[in-house]
């Protein structure tokens, strides 16, 4: 038979659609075809299968190959179809059957010695091909990332001489046996850790419980970076959904995905300098940028006001819908983005507020960088002052709760929200707030004469009231009364911060 079958996948954002591999042997001078719109290291698999298909002890024919990787306008890129166009050539020149193609995909690039070697986004592949129903055989560096996919019948291989021999059943591969490593996520940092700041401890707790944004200011060296990189120890622990998608981001840019430690929530830290790119993702072949790396985790941003305005802007659709969609003339993607924004900055230019060096005209022009659209999606933001020089020692010695003891709050105020509306506090919609978040006449005046005096936005009132029943969860009340309201409102520095320099 001169025309053989195979499948593999691509690779198109954290999804792998199904490729049939084509390859059909013809009369006529030798030559070597790839068509189906493959990008130039996709070309380059002819080189790759020649050489590896001689050096593994196959007959390379001298015919008219052409090898099609359908769907033709589905643009194809990398060396993760070596494999099946190199088994697709051994079936098409009848040295395989290629009855025995049907029910396996394949996918991996091949050295010149025929050695199999890894590819990226191995997971979402084992994940479309155990939905499919067919045997994934990939390269055995994989093997331990896609044993994540539950029920997925993988098969490693390190050699296409023994791909070959699975195949035609002379010398059956082994399925991958994962070995049963369930870990809890666990971290080296501790909310011990910091001294004092009972503040700004209380607020990462509240942050955790409902999965809310935040932001801290003070002058420098007060523990703002620390408390920000300890919300990861006291977050819920990741289902096995939210991990297999945080882990499918990392496979897909090429990060290993290590089993043991595969439900710890990721810390991300870009620097100030980072492009908008770079933060949401991007380039002519669309790649996830930090918020996407972030996804179920934590996204730090120091030094805020730092950061160019127009990339921070960007980050204000992701913030609401939690997904990032990038689109370029050739073809379109869309990352998950659900994750946690912490940030941190000081008041003002030169680091304090009351150092009298820096003028309020100054402040403000520091300051007015943030826009306020994107301080209106942050749900808390508290003031992180320095301790006294006199009760130093004392804070030392109290260090207050461990991570543990305030993570055990949280998941049972996340447990709480889960069983009342299948979601957190954070992200409820506007009908969803009326309902779950209802006040009595007294609270609802009392809040809204706060939001009058501060001159807050109705986006920033409905995030309040988030907070607000955040709050009452952690307290076990059914209501939320006016001492969970007060609390909320007082995690509004930076607006308090903005109206007394305004009225100066």
């Amino acid at each position: 038979m001169s025309l053989a079958v195979v499948y593999s996948r691509a690779s198109v954002g954290i999804d792998a659609p199904l490729i049939t591999v084509e390859v059909h042997l013809s009369n006529g001078l030798p030559c070597f075809n790839l068509v189906g719109l493959p990008e130039a290291s996709v070309r380059e698999a002819k080189d790759r299968v020649r050489s590896a298909l001689i050096n593994s002890g196959f007959e390379f024919p001298a015919k008219r190959i052409t090898v099609n990787l359908a769907p033709a306008d589905l643009p194809k890129e990398g060396g993760r179809f070596d494999l099946a166009i190199a088994i697709g050539i051994i079936a098409a020149s009848n040295q395989l059957s290629s009855n025995q193609l049907e029910n396996i995909e394949l996918v991996g690039e091949l050295a010149l010695s025929g050695e199999i070697r890894s590819i990226t986004g191995a997971l979402p592949f084992t994940y479309a091909c155990s939905q499919a129903n067919r045997i994934a055989i990939l390269p055995v560096d994989n093997a331990a990332e896609a044993s994540l996919i539950k029920h997925a019948k993988i098969v490693p291989a390190n050699q296409l001489l023994d791909v070959f021999h699975h195949i035609a059943g002379q010398q059956t591969l082994a399925l991958y046996q994962a070995q049963s490593i369930e870990k809890h996520a666990s971290y080296e940092n501790d909310l011990q850790d910091v001294v004092g700041q009972a503040a700004g401890k209380r607020a990462l707790e509240i942050a955790a419980a409902g999965g809310h944004n935040l932001l801290f200011t003070g002058p420098p060296g007060t523990g703002k970076t620390m408390l920000a990189s300890r919300l990861i120890t006291i977050l819920p622990p990741m289902t096995d959904e939210e991990a297999l998608a945080s882990a499918a981001i990392h496979s897909i840019v090429g990060k290993p995905v290590d089993p043991a430690t595969w439900k710890q929530r990721a810390f991300r830290h870009p620097h100030h300098t980072s492009s908008a790119v770079a933060l949401v993702g991007g380039g002519s072949i669309p790649r996830p940028g930090e918020i996407s790396l972030a996804h179920n985790g934590v996204l730090f941003l120091d030094e805020l006001p730092e950061f160019d305005r127009k990339v921070l802007d960007v980050l204000r659709e992701p913030l609401e819908s939690g997904s990032v969609s990038i689109s370029r003339a050739a073809r379109q993607a869309q990352f998950p983005a659900r994750f946690q924004l912490v940030a941190a900055m000081n008041p003002s230019p030169t680091g304090s507020l009351n150092d009298g060096r820096s003028s309020c005209e100054q402040i403000l022009r520091y300051l007015n960088r943030i826009s306020g659209p994107f301080l209106d999606r942050i749900d808390l933001q508290v003031d992180v002052p320095k301790l006294p020089s006199n009760d130093f020692s004392e804070q030392v010695k109290s260090r207050g709760e461990s991570s543990q003891v305030v993570r055990d709050r949280v998941i049972q105020a996340h447990l709480l929200q889960l069983k009342r509306c299948g979601k957190t506090n954070a992200q409820l919609g506007s009908k969803e707030v009326e309902k779950y978040c209802k006040l009595e006449k007294a609270e609802q005046l009392f809040l809204q004469q706060a939001v009058e005096k501060l001159g807050l936005s109705l986006r920033t009132y409905h995030r309040v009231l988030k907070v607000a029943r955040t709050i009452a969860d952690l307290a076990h009340s059914l209501d939320i009364n006016r001492q969970h309201l007060a609390e909320a409102l007082n995690y509004r520095a930076f607006d308090r911060m903005l109206a007394q320099l305004t009225n100066n």
